[in-house]
């Protein structure tokens, strides 16, 4: 078996690539970011036999190049990812996002790590200037969050291109599903209308996203971690399709047989020259290099999601009267 490191693990994401990780057989270091109540964030409730949970802060180097010893593959998922949040706090987003991936090449170089994952997104396209989004689309920078995203990639090309590292750069395109954030568009609105809600607070409805189920968007990591030559290569998931948010809320509503209209609310509207109005991935590279092939049609994705969320245990998490930023 092989030795991963996940960074971030505690996360969305992070959680359910651990997840996938052991279950096809892996040792898994997993990092969750340090705090006092030793809290180890989505990862409290797996349990296995083949998972080690440590607790730091990829911010620190001598840190990262503790952990990255012994391990094979690194999958650096480690990131303040909000992007309301970067707008009122930029400077901690260039500490972890970009500093921190620094610090985990830095590692991956000095001990000889064998594939290193770096997690990109695609907020780094903005707004698309063509459709769908291949690898080559100019970056522009339209948030705070995206700026230090566009930076840590180029980290890592750089240590590609000047020091031979095995770093891939990974660009998901919107991931949803069980465990994700309040301050997305889907969460929010599930958690709304499963608390009762009647009238839904939302933002804008009329940007389109290329929508990915967290079970597809895993297997892509897993899919490009064992690819051959994608060293130094730029890889998008996505499922080539876009949807508008007002169409998603409308799915939505329809799945959970909710009656329901939407509110406009002005807190959770990005900047005019910030919003990114349409995202539609290409997904030609990665069905090139794989055999990655999205597997959950958003219906059977919304499903799942819905089911996770409406579980009152599960629900009770999420505070759906206050905005998370």
């Amino acid at each position: 078996m092989k030795n991963v490191l996940i960074t971030g693990a505690d996360g969305f994401i992070g959680s359910h690539l651990t997840e996938l990780l052991l279950s096809e057989g892996y040792n898994v270091r997993a990092l969750s970011q340090y705090n006092s109540f030793n809290n180890w964030g989505w990862l409290e409730d797996i349990s296995h036999p083949n998972l080690e949970v440590v607790c730091g802060d990829v911010r620190d180097a001598d840190y990262c190049r503790h952990i990255t010893k012994g391990m094979d593959t690194v999958f650096h998922l480690a990131a303040l990812i909000a992007i309301p949040y970067s707008y009122v706090a930029p400077d901690s987003y260039v500490d972890t996002n970009i500093k921190g991936t620094l610090n985990m090449c830095q590692a991956a170089r000095d001990l000889g790590v064998g594939k290193l994952l770096v997690t990109s997104t695609s907020e780094v396209y903005g707004t698309a200037q063509y459709v769908p989004i291949d690898e080559n689309h100019p970056r522009q920078p339209q948030s705070p969050y995206s700026a230090t995203k566009i930076g840590a990639d180029a980290i890592a090309k750089s240590f590609y291109n000047a020091f031979d590292l095995p770093v891939t750069i990974v660009r998901p395109f919107n991931t949803y599903g069980p465990r994700q954030s309040a301050r997305a568009i889907i969460p929010t609105i599930i958690s709304q209308i499963a608390n009762g809600a009647k009238e839904i607070k939302v933002g804008d409805l009329s940007p389109t996203r290329d929508f990915n189920y967290v079970k597809d968007t895993c297997r892509g990591f897993l899919a490009i971690a064992r690819a051959e030559g994608v060293a130094g290569e730029e890889i998008n998931i996505a499922t080539d399709t876009e949807i508008s948010m007002q169409d998603t809320l409308n799915l939505i509503a329809d799945i959970m047989g909710a009656d329901i209209s939407w509110v406009k609310d002005p807190e959770r509207c990005r900047p005019s020259k910030s919003e990114v109005f349409r995202l539609h991935g290409c997904n030609k590279k990665i069905t090139g290099l794989t055999d990655w092939r999205p597997q959950f049609s958003l219906r059977e994705g919304l499903a799942e999601t819905i089911q996770w969320f409406t579980n009152p245990e599960n629900l009770k998490k999420y505070k759906s009267n206050i905005y998370n930023r």
